[in-house]
């Protein structure tokens, strides 16, 4: 089977910048290892039992994610506190960084990981912490109380790698309102070729299930009287022309690299870091209507086959563990649908919805949203696995993006409040919101079949298929923005 690639322009490698790291929603990840030789090792067949064993565990930092609970922040200490977030966002990966580099003595030293790393981790974090709560202070608000209590981070033995936090939901059900098949487990297809690995930091077999052993699991509401059943669909194309970097001007503005991963775009072209409101409206856009200029991105897939894009030495490539080389979607859909309960009202401009969640790994699947498929077989989604596509048929990443808005506020303190899902059984929306048109993304690969591929994510995060995740910042003219509201309302389909 072919596959398409498109390497980075190497105007975009001397962009980039040394930065702070920021992952959605601030402040918690894991931190992971793998233990393993390198060539220049002696052979673990030749070393006693116990050194093989401890030459092969994995060591992990678990850190309390501090930005979701944020729900209540002044708009004038937003920018403060989304600072302060990516620098702790910085450290955890800096922690993952030292641990990678440091796995002998951890493995010669018990204590090296507590004394070495987890505790001057707390110290920083806990500076931080106070550093929030004094900005929401300032700014009029009241910090959460036992914020504090998140500053320590914990390890974790080999056997726990890859759980999520006490508490936490395990990922397993589809996030588009159907229920897990046996694509919840691992099937044949995850033990299938190839190990999947990026340098040592994931995915590895056991994130990959052959579709055939999944069975059908999408269920959607049906429509009510006054379902709003239009559709329009945006043609923004494939990013042809590369744009990407690792900025996330929604979680972490006016940081560079704020995502540690590298991102695809597609519709606007001005999105980085530092893109304000108005450079956004100003902008250049890839869609084909000009009226379209809303700026669609998510993280790249590569394919782990030994080959460096440009990115290889730089920050949310190379140096944060993604490697690989870039695929070109086959396909991006784009398309906006209606409500199976009622009407929909128009997108305020400049509204911001994240689906899914870069931090899933960590926090448990609360938030993730991402599918995973094959074309031929998109009545059966995964959040958890990556597909095994039979041969030619091809990858499938789906994003249902949240359809309810508070009628207010076009972002929020951790940016999730402000939008809510539909009822997955009646297709309602939450009371005191409202139904807008939903943002449904469908991004094909044409990729070899099996294991080998994976999104890039925050290194801590392993390349996991359930921390994938979709951001948009809707840039319609308002008069367009109308029209497809009013579109989907009639029962039309629209481009």
């Amino acid at each position: 089977m072919g596959r398409t690639s498109r390497k980075r322009r190497s105007s975009l490698a001397t962009r980039m910048t040394v930065a702070s790291a920021a992952l959605l929603l601030g402040g918690g990840g894991l931190v992971a290892v793998n233990v393993y030789a390198s060539a220049h090792e002696e052979n673990p067949a030749q070393r006693g039992d116990g050194a093989q064993q401890q030459q092969q565990q994995v060591a992990t930092i678990d850190c309390p994610d501090v930005g979701n609970g944020l729900s209540d922040v002044p708009d004038a200490a937003r920018s403060e506190v989304d600072g302060e977030l990516a620098t702790m966002d910085s450290q955890i990966t800096e922690s993952y960084q030292r641990l990678a580099a440091s796995r002998d003595a951890a493995a010669r030293d018990p204590d090296f990981v507590q004394n070495s790393i987890l505790q001057p981790l707390k110290e920083r974090r806990s500076t931080l912490i106070d550093r929030i709560g004094l900005e929401i202070s300032r700014a009029g608000g009241t910090a959460p109380q036992g914020m504090k209590d998140l500053a320590a981070c914990t390890a974790r033995s080999a056997g726990t790698e890859g759980s999520p936090p006490a508490g936490s939901a395990a990922p397993s059900a589809p996030a588009d309102g159907g229920q897990q098949g046996d694509g919840g487990q691992q099937g044949d297809g995850g033990q299938q070729g190839g190990d999947g690995q990026q340098n040592g930091n994931g995915p590895d077999a056991s994130d990959f299930v052959d579709i055939n052993s999944v069975q059908p699991n999408v269920r959607t509401p049906r429509n009510q009287r006054a379902a709003s059943r239009g559709t329009f669909t945006t043609k923004c194309g494939r990013n042809e022309n590369g744009k990407f970097n690792p900025d996330n001007v929604i979680v972490a503005p006016g940081v560079s690299n704020g995502a540690h991963h590298m991102h695809d775009y597609v519709g606007n072209q001005a999105n980085d870091a530092f893109a304000s409101d108005d450079d956004l409206a100003n902008g250049d856009t890839s869609c084909r209507n000009q009226g379209d200029k809303s700026t669609y991105y998510w993280p790249v897939l590569r394919l782990q086959n030994g080959k460096d894009e440009n990115d290889a030495q730089a920050d949310g490539g190379g140096k944060d563990q993604n490697v690989g080389e870039i695929q070109t979607p086959a396909s991006v859909t784009l398309k906006f649908v209606g409500s199976p309960a009622g009407k929909v009202v128009a997108m305020p401009r400049f509204l911001r919805i994240i689906t899914g969640d870069a931090k899933a790994f960590t926090n448990g699947d609360a938030n993730a949203n991402a599918s995973w498929s094959c074309t031929g077989f998109e009545d059966r989604q995964l959040k958890d696995k990556y597909p095994i596509c039979p041969e030619g048929s091809k990858v499938v990443r789906s994003f249902k993006f949240q359809s309810c808005w508070d009628g207010r506020n076009t972002d929020s303190a951790n940016h999730r409040t402000h939008v809510a899902f539909a009822d997955p059984n009646s297709g309602a929306c939450p009371q005191g919101f409202q139904a807008i048109p939903q943002l449904q993304q469908r991004i094909v690969y044409d990729v070899p079949p099996g294991p080998g591929f994976a999104v890039d994510s925050f290194p801590e995060q392993l390349h996991k298929p359930v921390t994938d995740h979709g951001d948009f910042i809707n840039v319609f003219d308002d008069g367009l923005m109308k029209r497809v509201a009013s579109c989907i309302n009639r029962g039309q389909r629209c481009t």
